[in-house]
């Protein structure tokens, strides 16, 4: 997002916070799903990409709104690599994104009664 709002400011941050959550999520979702068919669980392509989807796509979503939120509030959408300000922002951006998904991947756990897979 940040290499967007500096290098292309003319497309527009709802766009700019489209292709970055675009791009997050769907690279967490290959990863995820290469990782459940190479490892420990060795799952088939469909079914590994199944559980990637089913196991983290609303908590990434969630994560990545609130991320892109809190940046633009603080920031406006404005990239000041050498500024204190930017960086507490970014910090406070990252905070937001670990807490926001954090209730709804409790519930997951306590209704399922085991972790994602």
């Amino acid at each position: 997002m940040w290499f967007l709002q500096s290098s292309y400011p003319q497309l527009g941050i709802g766009l700019i916070m489209l292709l970055s959550m675009s791009a997050g999520i769907s690279s967490s979702m290959a990863l995820e799903t290469i990782l459940l068919h190479r490892g420990r669980d060795q799952l088939p392509w469909k079914v590994a990409a199944k559980t990637a989807t089913g196991m983290s796509l609303i908590s990434m979503l969630a994560m990545e709104v609130a991320e892109n939120v809190v940046d633009y509030l603080l920031t406006g959408g404005t990239v000041e690599l050498g500024s204190a300000p930017f960086w507490l922002a970014a910090g406070a951006a990252i905070v937001a994104g670990f807490l926001t998904p954090l209730p709804y991947n409790y519930i997951r756990l306590r209704k399922y009664n085991k972790s994602c897979h």
